[in-house]
């Protein structure tokens, strides 16, 4: 058995539902402490969702830092009896390792640590500066994890110049895909207000889903932004409308809508929001929005990052990446705002958050030799700049 398989089964047999960590962080401190690494756990949030974050930093010879990012925590099992084994006992059937948090995202974890042991036992006295960013709050509401432990790093000046997070990209084999950035999430929870009253007597009331419907087909046809040669184009959905008490002769006097942008670069939340607005007023709605901005979109150009982690897969797998800013958010987009390279990199996607959640055992190697070899290249760029500035 591998190092990588070994760490991916210890912490997969840890339940740690969000917020809880399960004893992962603990175990991922224990490998690191030898290491050189100082390990500082941020605990935040209510007592009633205690989020547990880690912060390890090994300093090298160079400012330049790369942090490996991601989280311990994973989402419910759902219904046991449908599981075909426990999902936190790991289990192996043809040639996969079946569990929950499998591939999102423990085994990425477990390529992670393990490519910095065996990097670091190659190099001991590295040029460049390596971290690790965890949290037990990135499946949950992401109020009191990753997002405060950039705004400490920001306090101290302690930025990462590079970060890798270990989120599963790929799509049929681990390195065919990375995300060097991620839409904008913008959401919103609009109240259309009309006056209730006897179906009978439409004349003396004012509904609400009548008045909004010609807004609702304009803002569903509303062309956002064209996108951009790394994103597609801004969407606007529908999630969930509510309207009526439920009797059949009574005119509702509100109806609700909740509904969702995913947003790229070409537009921002103000000016989606100032949109939307001036299409309600054009229509004549009397209405309530409250907004929740889930995150702005961030994009890593191609450079040095992008650059040494496709050179990386390619020496690796032999696999020509892609690149993608498709799919959910995720803590890059904390990350992004205080580090200026931030890629997403881990295994197939295909299974998370199922049922029988898994990650094959072949993927797990070549991931953590990936992230070794982006350790070495990066490790090379940085003394190759300590012998230009002397």
């Amino acid at each position: 058995m591998s190092n990588t398989l070994r760490l991916t089964e210890q912490l997969m047999a840890m339940p740690s539902v969000t917020p809880a960590d399960g004893g992962c962080m603990a175990l991922i401190q224990s490998h690191l402490d030898p290491l050189g690494f100082e390990c500082e756990v941020i605990d935040c949030g209510p007592d009633t969702f205690r989020v547990k974050n880690l912060w390890a930093k090994r300093a090298g010879t160079t400012q330049q830092t790369l942090a490996f990012a991601g989280h311990v925590d994973v989402v419910p099992t759902g219904p046991l009896n449908q599981w075909t084994s426990d999902p936190f006992t790991p289990t192996h059937r043809d040639g996969k390792l079946f569990g929950r948090g499998a591939c999102d995202m423990k085994a990425s974890l477990a390529a992670m640590v393990v490519a910095t042991q065996e990097f670091l036992k190659e190099t001991p006295q590295p040029a460049l500066g390596i971290a690790f960013l965890l949290t037990s709050d990135e499946e949950g509401p992401a109020l009191d994890g990753t997002v405060r432990v950039c705004e400490l790093l920001t306090s101290r000046n302690q930025a990462p110049d590079f970060c890798i997070v270990g989120e599963p990209t790929s799509v049929k084999k681990t390195g065919d895909m990375i995300k060097n950035g991620r839409r904008g999430s913008l959401s919103g929870k609009l109240k259309v207000i009309g006056i209730q009253g006897h179906i009978a007597y439409p004349q003396l009331a004012d509904n609400p889903v009548h008045k909004a419907a010609p807004a609702i087909a304009e803002l569903a046809s509303t062309v956002w932004d064209n996108g951009n040669a790394f994103f597609p184009p801004t969407t606007w959905q529908i999630s969930n409308v509510h309207g009526g008490t439920g009797a059949s002769n009574v005119i509702p006097g509100e109806m609700v809508i909740d509904f969702n942008f995913r947003f790229c670069t070409e537009s921002t939340a103000d000016s989606l929001k100032q949109r939307f607005t001036d299409i309600l007023h054009k229509h004549q709605l009397k209405f309530e929005i409250d907004w929740t901005l889930g995150g702005l979109p961030f994009l890593t150009t191609p450079g040095s990052l992008v650059d040494m982690v496709q050179e990386a897969i390619v020496q690796v797998t032999g696999i020509q990446t892609e690149l993608s800013t498709t799919g959910g958010t995720s803590d890059g987009r904390f990350i992004a705002q205080i580090c200026p390279q931030v890629i997403e990199l881990g295994p197939p996607n295909a299974t998370i958050h199922k049922i029988d959640e898994y990650v094959a055992v072949a993927d797990l190697e070549p991931l953590k030799d990936i992230y070794k070899q982006v350790l070495v290249k990066l490790n090379q760029a940085c003394l190759a700049n300590n012998s230009a500035a002397r």
